[in-house]
């Protein structure tokens, strides 16, 4: 557990915890999805990571419509940076693997670790329903593990507000939204499944787990997110600046895909991203993601207890599951990697450690709403964990993983 810095009581408390609480599998938990062997693991995390591949994937995702695309593998203290192309068109910079982005829902994993440790400090149970905080707020039978889980069935109002890619943007790029105003838009519709009972990806559902962080702590997430992981971690680049549409320091600009075939990409860099907040808005580099995954996977944010909860996987397809904020994807040699996925207008990231957090990727596309583009970066976990033995994925995604596509925003819309 990280000390001094996350404030609070979180470090004692989650200590204390991990020392004397065991997971608890309650009617509620979500239900399990196997991982590989643990043989096969540990096989793939002795394979070096296969840089070639990894740059093929990158040259991949440009020569299939995004302007950059860029990585960075930490793998035990040693750094690898791989870029191709611009991260700014109009002035023709090269992107870098150092700059700053916007990271789309992988800030859910940020908002489930703060939650996780309210966990610890005995201030948060999973399996109470979100009413015991926010009374009279949605469906009675919705838990705080159902919204982490994204098994509430609250409606996503994002595929809704970007039905229309590059118009539903600009209807809501400089707009402010409260958490209710977003929550309202889902309540409108009726709930997608059964509370509990089946996995259906929400941004919804991060939105409450935002208004949980400030119900219980009193405080704004920015500043949750700051002094619980940000300054803990020393993550110098990662920042929650809503609603300022500023990415401060070096940057790489996002370019959305209209959805009108052969028309011009759109300069998406600058936005409140109000419509996600708690559930999309961090602004982070490839570095501090890294950092970040090595070191929850690594048990330093959360006590093992909750770090065990955070990994009961429900099941989303034959390769995936989802945990708490985490997503497992299993990969063609074998070995499972723990994180999540992001998707804001004009950037894609897929960012992932191995278990216990010893290799990390984080890749990105400053580029969305194309599927081709959104297929490539998979391969980059195959040439990351597997390294030679991935090398077949460096013309097409591994045979046996589902094709992406659905991004995290308006997630029931297929991509091309």
């Amino acid at each position: 557990m990280i000390s001094g810095k996350a404030g609070r009581g979180t470090a004692l408390g989650a200590v204390l915890l991990s020392l004397l609480t065991v997971p608890v599998h309650s009617a509620t938990a979500a239900p399990a999805s196997p991982e590989p062997s643990a043989a096969g693991s540990r096989a793939a995390a002795t394979a070096a990571p296969d840089l070639e591949a990894l740059r093929t994937a990158l040259k991949a995702a440009l020569a299939n419509g995004a302007p950059g695309a860029m990585a960075r593998i930490d793998d035990n203290g040693t750094a690898h940076k791989v870029a191709e192309g611009v991260a700014d068109r109009a002035t023709g910079r090269a992107i870098s693997a150092s700059d700053r982005f916007r990271v789309g829902s992988v800030s859910k994993t940020f908002t489930a670790v703060v939650l996780l440790q309210l966990v610890d400090e005995g201030k948060l149970n999973l399996d109470a329903p979100v009413n015991s905080y926010l009374p009279g707020l949605i469906d009675q039978r919705i838990t705080v593990r159902h919204l982490l889980s994204h098994r509430s069935g609250l409606y996503d109002y994002t595929n809704d507000m970007f039905a229309r890619t590059v118009p539903g943007f600009e209807a809501v790029r400089n707009r402010v939204f409260s958490y209710r105003e977003l929550l309202d838009l889902s309540l409108a519709k009726p709930l997608t499944v059964t509370p509990g009972t089946s996995y259906a990806y929400s941004n919804t559902n991060f939105v409450v787990a935002g208004m949980l962080i400030e119900k219980i702590t009193g405080r704004g997430v920015a500043t949750e997110y700051r002094e619980r992981i940000i300054d803990p971690l020393d993550l110098d680049d990662t920042s929650y600046v809503h609603p300022s549409t500023a990415i401060s320091g070096r940057h790489t600009k996002g370019y959305l895909t209209p959805d009108e075939a052969g028309a011009p990409l759109v300069d998406s860099s600058y936005q409140t991203a109000s419509w996600a907040q708690s559930a999309g808005a961090v602004i982070s580099s490839t570095r501090d993601l890294n950092t970040f995954l090595s070191a929850l996977m690594g048990g330093r944010l959360t006590s093992a207890a909750q770090l065990a909860q955070m990994q009961q996987w429900t099941p989303v397809n034959s390769t995936q599951g989802y945990g708490l904020g985490l997503r497992r994807r299993d990969l063609s040699c074998g070995v499972s990697v723990y994180g999540h996925t992001g998707t804001v207008q004009g950037y894609y990231t897929f960012a992932f450690a191995a278990k216990g957090g010893g290799r990390a990727v984080t890749s990105v596309a400053n580029t969305s709403n194309n599927g081709t583009v959104l297929n490539v970066l998979p391969r980059t976990l195959e040439a990351t964990f597997c390294g030679a033995a991935g090398s077949g994925t460096r013309t097409a995604a591994p045979a046996a993983a589902p094709a992406e596509r659905f991004e995290d925003i308006a997630p029931s819309i297929p991509r091309d």
